[in-house]
């Protein structure tokens, strides 16, 4: 949604990702590109559609219009059909109906692997293998009647596991038949890196983009701004307004976000995420609201914004003093049932000062 907030400065309203998306749901928290046009040799240039179920908004500098919105539509089928649940014909639908795996094309190959390492470095907390508990809750391309019992989780819990997948000459192996994997926590991630990929390729380096809620950014605007990201305060009621909650400001990288406060369903009077524990099997259930996590690229925002919501604020903040490459903030819960915010060091370094 576009809002214009003084003259020559708008703001654009994004979105999170994690299954079909809409403008205003699902964000966790939203977040706010704002855009400043200035006097200068680079013209602005604005791309805005939708895709992979939700919607795209691109602005970008440069000397003539070298990207357009079919360039953005060829990469966003090309990762749909190599990763899409929603695509019966994608590569990920051929290999969770396989037996025993099938040959990757390098982007699934590029998104598998990640997702297997991150779930290494976090302990299980990030898991690509997840798809018959996502599915299993309501949160897939196939929707039960009703919420799974516990006999149906402990059933499901062991076909997870990535130690249940081996990559080899680019074939994707699974030790058990029954492994399904969903990429939808990591792949809008590797999407926006490749849309920026294609930016660099044209020599465009100044620009933002943003995908269903996941963004990437380089370089500034012209006469030298910076370009801005706000996160807005968390609200279950998607038609409240949000209030700015801070400011990152940075000249590079990916910047993503994970929450349970939008996206889930009532079962007998109790909150269902979509986030789910791959341990137990079960939906996230701690004090996390959310967490917005920068990093060198989307795909690995993308991955640890989901892993720190399972870790909880205080494993989740520890966990980021000692991995290097990756900043967080986490809105929370406190005890007194109050909201409240706390962030790592090099994220607090990265916020406009109030």
């Amino acid at each position: 949604m576009l809002a214009v907030l003084s003259p020559g400065e708008v703001a654009v309203t994004l979105t999170d990702r994690s299954g079909d998306f809409t403008i205003l749901q699902n964000m966790l928290p939203s977040i706010l590109a704002l855009f400043m046009f200035f006097s200068s040799p680079s013209t602005h240039y604005q791309l805005n559609g939708y895709g992979q179920g939700t919607s795209y908004h691109i602005s970008y500098y440069a000397a003539d219009s070298l990207v357009g919105t079919s360039d953005i539509g060829n990469i966003l089928d090309m990762v749909d059909s190599s990763m899409s649940l929603y695509k019966p014909y994608s590569l990920i639908n051929r290999f969770n109906a396989s037996s025993e795996g099938i040959l990757m094309d390098r982007h699934m190959e590029a998104v598998v692997a990640r997702g297997i390492e991150v779930c290494k470095a976090t302990g299980g907390q990030f898991e690509i293998t997840v798809q018959p508990l996502v599915e299993a809750w309501g949160f897939g391309v196939v929707k039960p009647e009703n919420p799974p019992d516990s006999a149906t989780i402990r059933a499901l819990l062991p076909c997870t596991g990535s130690s249940k997948l081996k990559i080899k000459n680019h074939f994707l192996r699974k030790t058990q038949s029954c492994v399904k994997i969903d990429l939808n926590g990591i792949a809008q991630g590797y999407t926006v890196d490749l849309i920026a990929a294609h930016f660099d390729a044209k020599n465009i380096h100044d620009y933002i983009v943003e995908l269903g809620g996941e963004i990437r950014i380089s370089g500034k605007k012209p006469g030298g701004q910076p370009f801005q990201i706000g996160i807005e305060s968390p609200e279950d009621d998607e038609f409240i307004p949000r209030p700015i909650r801070k400011i990152l400001v940075v000249p590079s990288g990916g910047v993503t976000s994970s929450g349970n406060y939008q996206k889930f369903y009532e079962s007998k009077g109790k909150k269902i995420s979509h986030l789910i524990n791959p341990k137990t099997g079960f939906p996230l259930d701690n004090e996390l609201i959310s967490v917005t996590v920068w990093s060198k690229d989307a795909m690995t925002s993308d991955a640890y914004d989901n892993a720190l919501m399972g870790m909880g604020m205080k494993k989740g903040l520890e966990f980021v003093k000692k991995k290097k490459g990756i900043e967080a903030y986490f809105i929370f819960r406190g005890a007194d049932g109050k909201v409240r915010d706390t962030a790592s060091a090099g994220f607090n370094s990265k916020l406009q000062k109030q």
